[in-house]
């Protein structure tokens, strides 16, 4: 529009210095001036087309940001609804939780007796894997399933094993219920038995043939704090079913929740102090008012009676229990089953976050009831290296005595072990 005003002022000072220069007629000032009209119409035109053109451009400018805002409000609308996903999403996840254990064993061990069973063999011994999912605050799922000696089936070495499976509710702050599969409140290593957290490539002797780890129960237990430092447990379960053609071990009578009979059930009380960091006290009892589940009218009931200390101040520490059953019934008498006992002391010396020392003696009877010697004695000597505080590798010697005509193995244990 301004260049056309300057055409329309050039055209104007051209028309007078030409009148300046000689005098026009009417006839060429009338064609001068339709000229200057129709300019100054096309010049009007032009204006109104423009406009135009400025209405429509204003009106795509308007439509393009009322889109831009409309797909802002949606990107944000996007990104609140993906972010409150994500919340959902991660507290469901927070609720189901995972994890788990290994440990792989290489056993040499030489058979000081005449029954040539030396032992020298690799065995990823328990794979395990563990599942738990909260409710709500105050009730929760927890479970164990494992897989022991790497295979499992008709003819195989392994099982598949769930030892654990309940639910736990909480009573109040102090109190709290548990009930379905779990493992018995007794012995040291019964209910923490991950590889990183004791010395020693194989489970030490005595909680293994007298307590007997790994040991669990169906049933219902009641656990809680009474006072300040102190714990109790106490529990209705299944019971164990020995006869004498398992010598009455109580080992050989765990039936691990597998179609177990139930004529008798088992009653367990523990009482645990740790009012002092790094100390933890311990007594259990059990009792079973028949330990064959009434398959064996030889034998009866059957009373466990279980002790220990866990010391663990600075780089020593120092593990003790010691454990007993007393069977009743002529049948465990006769061959000295109606005592059944065993005991450690495991001093150890933590000798920085990833190397760890330790030794055991060890003592354990299935038949102490005899006046003939039937007693088993172990020395376990070695040495735990943890590259993480979840991953370990153990080296331990063993040197054991076994009572006459039976086995007795010596040797060397390495270990790999895990948990997440």
């Amino acid at each position: 529009m301004t260049f056309n005003s300057t055409i329309l002022a050039a055209s104007f000072l051209a028309a007078v210095s030409t009148a300046q220069a000689a005098t026009p007629s009417n006839e060429e000032i009338w064609q001068l001036l339709q000229e200057m009209q129709k300019q100054m119409t096309e010049v009007q035109n032009q204006n109104q087309q423009l406009k135009a053109e400025n209405e429509v451009l204003k009106d795509k400018v308007e439509a393009t940001e009322q889109i831009a805002s409309e797909a802002a409000e949606a990107v944000e609308a996007v990104a609140v609804a993906s972010e409150e996903a994500v919340t959902i999403i991660a507290a469901k996840a927070n609720k189901t939780t995972i994890g788990g254990y290994g440990e792989l064993h290489y056993n040499n061990l030489n058979d000081q007796s005449d029954n040539n069973k030396d032992k020298e063999e690799l065995d990823f011994h328990r794979f395990v894997l563990f599942f738990g999912h909260e409710f709500r605050d105050d009730l929760r799922f927890f479970s164990e399933l494992e897989l022991e000696h790497s295979l499992s089936g008709d003819g195989k070495e392994g099982e598949i094993e769930l030892e654990q499976a309940y639910i736990e509710y909480d009573i109040n702050d102090q109190h709290r219920v548990k009930g379905g599969l779990f493992l018995m409140p007794v012995g040291i290593i019964n209910e923490t038995h991950e590889p990183t957290t004791f010395y020693g490539t194989e489970r030490n002797p005595v909680e293994k043939n007298i307590v007997p780890a790994t040991w669990w129960e169906g049933g219902a237990m009641f656990s809680g704090d009474i006072a300040e430092g102190f714990s109790y447990d106490v529990a209705a379960t299944s019971g164990l079913n020995t006869t004498v053609s398992k010598d009455y071990k109580v080992r050989n009578g765990r039936q691990k929740v597998s179609k177990a009979e139930a004529e008798d059930f088992a009653y367990t009380g523990r009482l645990k102090w740790t009012g002092i960091p790094g100390i933890e006290l311990s007594a259990t009892a059990q009792y079973q008012e028949d330990i064959t589940q009434s398959n064996d009218p030889t034998a009866g009931s059957a009373t466990l009676y279980e002790t220990h200390a866990v010391i663990q101040r600075g780089a020593f520490g120092l593990r003790a229990l010691y454990a007993m059953w007393d069977l009743d019934g002529e049948g465990p008498k006769s061959i000295g089953a109606d005592e059944q006992e065993g005991w450690y002391v495991e001093p150890s010396w933590r000798i920085n976050n990833n190397f760890g020392v330790f030794a055991r003696y060890n003592e354990w009877d299935n038949a102490a009831g005899n006046s003939y010697d039937t007693e088993y004695e172990q020395i376990d000597l070695g040495v735990n290296w943890w590259p993480h505080k979840n991953v370990v590798v153990k080296v331990d010697y063993q040197d054991q005595d076994a009572p006459k005509g039976e086995t007795e193995l010596d040797g060397f244990n390495v270990g790999l072990g895990y948990q997440f």
